[in-house]
């Protein structure tokens, strides 16, 4: 089948994925925006989204789009560097016209995974696995306390999300090139799209992070206008 066989199909496959990891991330980013209003509200959201079956139909299908996007991550690098062959260890100067984010979408996705490890064993291995093996599980207060109480937690955070925010901004536009719903006038509506997109849903994971840090690690009173 040409999408998985094809370098085109690879790309296109790579970039639904992308998009798909995209609208989970607006969400992810408005659910954490409410924990910095009400704690309450928080804790009501991570019950329903507990350990019942359309939440575990979603992490599923979520981790099915990670796993796809990262395995065809690595196939597109590997497949790039081997047509490349000797070139690659030619020194010239990068053209203008290229982005930073670009020629270094492996490294940043390298630091977008291992800072996703980290959210997981922090959140989702002490919430909702614990549930599925029948045992305690922390709520989404505990969950917050206990990980941004940690002060070394935010600059960690902080750096993941500028990762993730150079990644995203190329990533963005790249994917509707790829699929093919692009042309010289929308390519730079994607990117300007793309760049303001990222750039508000990383600030609000910023500002909760920050907010959150302050609360639980400096007795900041600024989270939570219902503090359980």
């Amino acid at each position: 089948m040409w999408l998985f066989k094809s370098s085109v199909g690879r790309k296109v496959v790579m970039s639904v994925t992308g998009l798909f990891l995209i609208l989970f991330l607006t969400f992810h980013a408005l659910m954490n925006a409410v924990a910095v209003y009400s704690l309450d509200a928080y804790e009501a959201v991570c019950e329903f989204l507990g350990a019942n079956w359309y939440a575990l139909l979603g992490t599923l299908v979520l981790a099915a789009g990670f796993v796809i996007h990262i395995i065809y991550a690595f196939i597109l690098t590997l497949q790039n560097r081997s047509a490349r062959g000797n070139d690659r260890y030619a020194v010239t100067a990068r053209p203008k016209s290229v982005e930073w984010a670009s020629q270094n979408m492996f490294v940043l996705g390298l630091i977008v995974l291992c800072f996703l490890i980290l959210h997981l064993y922090q959140f989702w291995a002490k919430m909702q696995l614990p549930e599925i093996m029948g045992e305690g599980a922390d709520s989404g207060y505990m969950a917050l306390k206990n990980t941004f109480s940690q002060v070394w937690v935010l600059p960690v955070y902080l750096v993941g999300f500028c990762a993730i925010w150079f990644h995203i901004t190329h990533g963005f536009w790249s994917a509707f090139q790829s699929i093919g719903v692009n042309n010289d006038k929308w390519l730079c509506r994607w990117k300007c799209i793309g760049w303001w997109w990222a750039t508000i849903v990383m600030l609000i994971f910023a500002v909760c992070a920050i907010a959150l840090t302050g609360k639980f690690a400096w007795g900041w009173d600024c989270v939570g206008a219902c503090a359980l």
